[in-house]
């Protein structure tokens, strides 16, 4: 998910579009007016001054717009929880990676809380989630598997990868249920509560 803080003014006669971020912020205004489904690719382009080709070199798809840059958001997960010393305890280096995963400039926040919701809601981006989530789980799976020189696919890898996940869901549904809940601090919570059974 992208965390720059670029923010494109909406109006007529404006540039073309130069970045994603830009692409995703006027893009998500426009979903915001119109609806999700409602909104299509063609619509997308032509507020950005852009062409249909031109927007698949930012997304794939429109399903994939409110991820941002989620690839590379994922490659800075694995890469802290690498270089994180293994004294540190397993679940408070898990915990450390998903609240510093989770983490935007304020200016990005109202943004980051539309894709949330779209993410948490739309009931096309639920299911185009689940690869999304495949690939979050798989991090905190390898993490975890390397810690404890076991198979990534055995039990406690795979249980401890879901349960970040499903705490790291939840602190967003409440998030997005209340405007002044700091997510980070729901996070961090949440995670030590998790730690705590883990332990």
């Amino acid at each position: 998910m992208t965390k720059t803080a670029e923010t494109p003014a909406l109006r007529q006669g404006r540039p073309p579009v130069t970045s994603e971020a830009e692409l995703s912020h006027l893009a998500l205004e426009l979903i915001a007016e119109r609806g999700f489904e409602a909104t299509t690719i063609d619509d997308i382009a032509a507020a950005a001054g852009i062409g249909r080709r031109t927007f698949f070199r930012y997304f794939s798809s429109k399903n994939d717009l409110p991820w941002g840059d989620f690839e590379s958001e994922l490659v800075g997960m694995r890469q802290m929880l690498a270089e994180t010393s293994d004294d540190v305890p397993l679940m408070e280096a898990i915990r450390l990676s998903v609240i510093e995963f989770n983490s935007f400039p304020a200016s990005e926040i109202p943004y980051h809380r539309r894709r949330m919701e779209l993410i948490l809601r739309v009931p096309s981006l639920i299911a185009h989630s689940t690869l999304r989530y495949a690939a979050w789980r798989q991090v905190v799976a390898e993490y975890v598997a390397r810690r404890l020189g076991v198979p990534e696919d055995s039990m406690k890898p795979q249980a401890i990868a879901w349960a970040v996940l499903g705490i790291a869901i939840a602190a967003y549904e409440q998030w997005l249920a209340d405007d002044d809940a700091d997510l980070s601090e729901l996070l961090d919570s949440s995670l030590r509560m998790l730690s705590r059974g883990f332990a």
